[in-house]
Formats: C-alpha cells, sequence, structure tokens
C-alpha cells in the first residue's frame, strides 16, 4: 500500500498542534463514522484512515518517528537497526518484531506504516465521544404557561423531554447521551432542542411580562365600571376607573408567563386601554353629547 499522509488525512499541516489534531480528527470522524454512513464503502474507509492517522498523531513518540522518517519510514530506523546489527554480527532484524529478508508489510486495509509500527491495527483503541444532534421545536406562548412533558422523535427514537414554563423564545437546552454513538465504546453525544416560540396575536413577551391591547367603550371610560379581558391561561374580571384616559396602561400582577426554572413566580400582563369613540348615532345621541359638550 502506497504511503500515507497522515497530517493531510486529517487536513493539517506538521506545524499542527496537539489539540489542532485531536479537534480535526473529532470532526472529521463524525461526518464519516459508519453509523451516520450505513452504506457508503468509501466513507467507512475515509472513517478507518482518520482512525489510523489519529492513532499516530496524538501519540507523541509515534507522531516523532513519523515526522523524522516520513515516507522513508520503511527503511529509516529499520536501516539503523540492520546497521547495528551487522557490526554485531547479528542478522537483518527489522526492529519491528520480524525480519526483513522473510517478511513484508501492507495489504489489508492499513496502511504499511501503521502495520509495521503497530503490528496491524494498532494496540489501543482510543474512545470517541460521539457526534451532538440539534433540533427545533415550535412552541406557542400558550404552551409554555406551564412546565410539561412532551415526546420528540429525533432520528427515529422517541425521547420524553421536561419544557420547563417561561423558556426563552431561541433558549436552547441540552439533552445528555441522545446524540450520536460513541467511537469505540465512547460516550454518545447530546442533543441540543432551540425553541422558537413567536409572540401570540394578542399578546407581545417581554421574558415574563406579557402585554396586550383592550378596547374600552366611551360610555364605560367616562363613568368607570367592569370588564372582562383575556389572559392567556382564562378570562378575567377588571374594574375600570371613572374618568379613563385613552392610553391608559394598567398592570394585572402574577398574569404573566411562569418565571424560567422559578417556581411559583410570574410575569406580570398589562394591559393599555384604548378607548373606541361611537359611530352612527343617532339624533338623540348627538344632542345629548352637544347638550354635554356645552355644560
Amino acid at each position: 500500500m502506497a504511503f500515507i499522509d497522515y497530517y493531510k488525512t486529517l487536513g493539517l499541516t506538521k506545524s499542527a498542534t496537539d489539540k489542532d489534531i485531536k479537534n480535526a480528527y473529532r470532526k472529521l470522524a463524525r461526518k464519516y463514522h459508519p453509523d451516520l454512513n450505513p452504506n457508503d464503502a468509501g466513507a467507512h474507509k475515509k472513517f478507518q484512515e482518520l482512525n489510523e492517522a489519529n492513532e499516530v498523531l496524538s501519540d507523541p513518540e509515534k507522531r516523532k518517528k513519523y515526522d523524522k522518517y516520513g515516507e522513508n519510514w520503511q527503511h529509516g530506523e529499520a536501516y539503523e537497526q540492520q546497521a547495528r546489527q551487522q557490526q554485531s554480527g547479528q542478522g537483518s532484524y527489522d526492529g519491528f518484531g520480524g525480519f526483513t529478508d522473510t517478511e513484508s508489510f501492507g495489504g489489508g486495509d492499513f496502511s504499511d506504516f501503521f502495520k509495521s509500527m503497530f503490528g496491524g491495527g494498532g494496540s489501543r483503541q482510543t474512545k470517541y465521544r460521539g457526534q451532538d444532534f440539534n433540533a427545533e421545536l415550535h412552541l406557542t406562548l400558550r404552551d409554555i404557561t406551564q412546565t410539561h412533558k412532551r415526546t420528540l422523535t429525533v432520528n427515529g427514537k422517541n425521547i420524553r423531554i421536561t419544557i420547563p414554563g417561561g423558556i426563552e423564545n431561541g433558549q436552547t437546552i441540552k439533552i445528555a447521551g441522545h446524540g450520536g454513538p460513541g467511537v469505540n465504546n465512547g460516550p454518545a453525544g447530546d442533543l441540543y432542542i432551540k425553541f422558537f416560540i413567536p409572540d401570540d396575536a394578542g399578546f407581545k413577551r417581554e421574558g415574563p411580562n406579557l402585554y396586550t391591547t383592550i378596547k374600552l367603550d366611551l360610555y364605560t371610560a367616562v363613568l368607570g365600571g367592569e370588564i372582562t379581558a383575556e389572559t392567556l391561561t382564562g378570562k378575567v374580571k377588571v374594574k375600570v376607573k371613572p374618568e379613563t384616559q385613552n392610553g391608559t396602561k394598567v398592570k394585572l400582577k402574577g398574569k404573566g408567563l411562569p418565571v424560567y426554572k422559578k417556581e411559583n413566580e410570574f410575569g406580570d400582563l398589562y394591559l393599555t386601554y384604548d378607548i373606541q369613540i361611537p359611530t352612527n348615532l343617532t339624533d338623540k345621541q348627538k344632542k345629548l353629547f352637544d347638550e354635554l359638550s356645552k355644560s
């Protein structure tokens, strides 16, 4: 098998740091993992090459040997060993566990360098964490008025999650261990769920507080009275003070959303009054308004 440039396999140069090697391997191993490419022979081969490259370059001693002999690894250290042995009258032992005149490396699924240095597959398998998965969940404001459970299907698996009341739009939560499987019995990745919660048609949200505009007839605004207001959890009675002005804002304490992960704490609901001017008045009504304006 031809010489394999392990740095090129990982998309790196010889100046790469240990961290660079680790990050490059993890990224590519997730991409070409057999579990994510079950019917792709090319991906399987690439994954095997990545494991081989990482096996060498992640080990300081093995990397040192690779950097020293490069594509002449087949001869470099073996020649030195042979020279020493010839000086002492010994045979040409190759330094890696076999005689150069009776054995040759190569073939199979691993490169010559990997086979000769690690005995055809390596003596150690490094465990690597599985791929993280990302999902989106779209909810309404009414969905988050209380903490509740919901079942999601991710990669064909049903996952039961708890959705905290008052969760924010755009917020992401992590479900540990529900990502892709690990490599070589490594830990599974995590599942990240991003929430999308638009404003309701009748309510605007700012944190746990809600804002809405409510229509108020002129007569109730002038004389006072009681009206019914909608909230996300039902209807409530609200008293209106006499001589209420247009644009007046009223706070309904505790009628907003739950405060995220704070039990029994809630935001407020703010009502803004939009006073409606009566239309299609009868002559009698117009006369009464005229008299009122002159009084």
